[in-house]
């Protein structure tokens, strides 16, 4: 065994105070998830199990562990929007974690303003530096290794719209310093914004 690393089983427990897995896995962006429901209601809700999986055509989906209403939305209608979390916005999204009863907008209850989006039926954070406008390709259903089904959902969707605000567009670039993204890393209340770049281009040969 390697003293300088410490082993463990997911299966077997980590052995740990807390459970590092999401600490170790990080930063890891939020998807905050804007839906509506078959009789138009609004759900807006953060994943931090979100990314993008395809360029061309752009592919970006987020995992739900349990059935959540973004879930139950997105399969009844088929469309969902991804807004950006900013630092300017991290305090509201955390209140739109709130666990409310189906049917409540967590949009109003966190004081944002809703924009209608242009080839989709949920609306858009108004205050988001960007938006993707998505229609659902895939839901999966998740697995562990013995093939039985855990009680976790992940959904893909195509991005058919983009939204920008034109102020974090500097010649021709989105600006992702300015817009400062805030990220999930893990443990209760852990958040990280990007506050920095460093540029490293891929070899050529």
């Amino acid at each position: 065994m390697d003293q300088d690393t410490y082993f463990y089983d997911p299966r077997q427990g980590h052995g740990l105070p807390h459970d590092p897995f999401k600490a170790m896995l990080a930063p890891r962006p939020i998807g905050w998830i804007t839906s509506v429901d078959g009789q138009g209601r609004v759900n807006l809700a953060p994943y931090s199990f979100f990314n993008g999986f395809h360029g061309n055509p752009p592919i970006v989906g987020f995992a739900s562990e349990g059935r959540k209403d973004s879930v139950r939305n997105v399969e009844e209608t088929g469309e969902f929007v991804c807004n950006l979390v900013s630092r300017e916005l991290a305090e509201a999204m955390n209140e739109t974690c709130a666990p409310l009863p189906h049917g409540e907008n967590e949009m109003e209850r966190a004081g944002l303003a809703a924009a209608p989006s242009t080839l989709v039926r949920p609306p858009r954070v108004a205050r988001s530096p960007a938006a993707f406008e998505c229609k659902l390709t895939q839901v999966v259903r998740l697995k562990n290794i013995d093939g039985a089904d855990l009680p976790g959902w992940l959904l893909l969707g195509q991005v058919i719209g983009v939204h920008i605000r034109r102020e974090f567009l500097r010649d021709g670039r989105f600006d992702t310093l300015a817009a400062r993204p805030v990220a999930r890393c893990g443990y209760r209340g852990d958040y990280a914004e990007v506050t920095g770049l460093f540029e490293m281009l891929r070899p050529t040969a």
